[in-house]
């Protein structure tokens, strides 16, 4: 199993990016695992940002992303997306996605598959 993260970057404040996040495996099937959405920055322990459900049907949030990010998936694809508005330099991070059964939402220690990290550098 692969989790693939990309798009990552250097934006300014304010600015927005879109991550993406494909799952690729012989025998994994994407559609019935919750992804996950965590990121670390310099000196910090990884946190979670945000989750949505293998239907899609629920999502959850960090409180500090809360408004700003929006996390998606198209099952069809193997993707799981986060849309990220109105970034600030605090979210300047490693962003990583991850994949959990269904009962998995925002511990570390729940997901099952992880990717390698994408940087997101957020100017002032």
């Amino acid at each position: 199993v692969q989790l693939q993260a990309s798009g990552g970057g250097l934006v300014q404040a304010g600015g927005s990016l879109r991550l993406s996040c494909a799952a690729s495996g012989r025998t994994f099937r994407f559609s019935t695992y919750n992804v996950a959405w965590f990121r670390q920055a310099p000196g910090k322990e990884r946190e979670f940002v945000a989750t949505i459900t293998w239907s899609g049907g629920s999502l959850y949030y960090a409180d500090s992303v809360k408004g700003r990010f929006t996390i998606s998936r198209d099952n069809a694809k193997n993707t799981a997306y986060l849309q990220m508005n109105s970034l600030k330099p605090e979210d300047t991070a490693v962003y990583y996605c991850a994949a959990g059964s269904p009962g998995s939402y925002s511990r570390l220690r729940d997901m099952a598959y992880w990717g390698k990290g994408t940087q997101v550098t957020v100017s002032s």
